[in-house]
């Protein structure tokens, strides 16, 4: 491994930070190599017989791989199933090798995979884009994949699944039962660190890759929402007959003790429009179906405008109040000073001062943002406290 990272620091300052800001584990019991969290700080954590058995030159590429994955936060895709698993392994594969020139020289195209219906068995033939799609991410190529097998007319990916099981790359160690905001915030501060000590040195390719990373929102903005929402989601449930029940009217209810508080903001200033109000609300409606928690909502322009505890279906009779200049702060310590929420989420356009929050916060600003306003939060309440609706 010395030797390997000796060789590292020659070809790339960028990498040679990254790992000597990560420490190194041999054990017997990991399969081969791969980039885990422990004790708080990203670890290499290798087998030294795997090692001993590849060459300086192999180690040194399948190193960058590991490492690509962290770069391209692919630790944030969340396969809906095994077969959807398979293609997201082909996927990820196929926006990391094809800048990494040691492994390109032996690639195999996604094509000729999904055409043919088998996957790569052997550590020393690695996956590839299309020729005629290069430098996608794996979102791109994950749809393409999807797409094309549907013209196929098959979707039998579970055969390249079964077929990837002894291959190098075990993607289901990546970050295992570790909290998903932790490892963002500490890859892309560290990241950002060195890509703004050394990423002009790095191909174009590449370099455009750690850029995407590092400013891009999250890839799934809704798992997000909802996990901040469930970490104190559930309070300890119990049946009643002081409380109805919904669907047998001579049974008791049932009833959340200690129920979760979680503070709503929406922004109704007159910088927001319709089409945002629209949105906002819809998520708004999908989080309280989705968690056992109270919802309060306060609407603010300059001013708190309308107080209320949110439940299903309100959206639809709910009044719009405001369409002044916009002051989230009042709503801030309304909701702080009155109810005392676990977590507070502000929908906003951003085109306003950062309020001062003392609660966990998380802010959804719609896709007609201020960039401005994304950077003070992220810099004053973490990287994981913003993101950006799509729609």
């Amino acid at each position: 491994m010395d030797k390997v990272l000796a060789k590292l620091a020659k070809r790339s300052p960028f990498y040679m930070y990254l790992f000597l800001n990560m420490s190194r584990r041999p054990s017997l019991e990991a399969e081969k190599l791969y980039i885990s969290l422990k004790n708080g700080k990203f670890t290499v954590v290798y087998n030294p017989r795997w090692i001993e058995q590849k060459s300086e030159q192999f180690v040194e590429a399948f190193l960058i791989h590991q490492l690509m994955h962290l770069i391209n936060l692919h630790f944030l895709i969340k396969p809906k199933d095994d077969r959807d698993r398979a293609i997201w392994d082909l996927a990820m594969d196929a926006a990391i090798n094809q800048h990494i020139p040691e492994l390109a020289a032996f690639g195999v195209p996604l094509n000729l995979l999904v055409e043919e219906g088998h996957g790569v068995d052997n550590e020393n033939l690695f996956v590839l884009p299309p020729d005629w799609m290069p430098n996608k991410s794996a979102e791109e190529y994950h749809e393409w994949i999807v797409q094309e097998m549907e013209k196929l007319g098959r979707f039998d990916v579970v055969v390249v699944a079964k077929m990837r099981e002894n291959r190098f790359d075990p993607h289901n160690e990546m970050f295992a039962e570790h909290d998903t905001d932790m490892i963002l915030e500490l890859s892309q501060s560290l990241i950002s660190k060195a890509f703004n000590l050394y990423g002009s040195e790095l191909p174009s390719g590449v370099r455009r890759m750690v850029e995407l990373s590092i400013l891009r929102p999250f890839l799934n903005w809704k798992d997000t929402l909802r996990r901040f929402a469930g970490v104190s989601e559930y309070g300890e449930r119990y049946l009643t007959p002081l409380k109805l029940n919904r669907r047998y009217q001579d049974q008791p209810g049932w009833k959340v003790a200690n129920a979760a508080r979680l503070g709503i903001i929406v922004d109704t200033s007159g910088s927001i429009i319709q089409e945002e109000l629209d949105v906002f609300f819809t998520e708004i409606e999908s989080l309280s179906r989705y968690v056992d928690t109270t919802l309060i909502l306060v609407q603010v322009d300059r001013a708190v405008n309308l107080k209320v505890n949110y439940t299903r279906g309100m959206w639809r009779n709910m009044q719009i109040i405001g369409g002044g200049e916009t002051d989230l702060q009042p709503a801030v310590d309304y909701l702080e000073h009155n109810h005392k929420p676990e977590g507070i989420v502000i929908f906003t356009d951003g085109f306003a001062d950062l309020p001062k929050v003392k609660r966990r916060v998380l802010f959804i600003l719609s896709k007609y943002h201020n960039d401005e306003f994304i950077t003070q939060a992220r810099n004053t309440y973490g990287r994981s406290s913003v993101v950006v609706l799509s729609w």
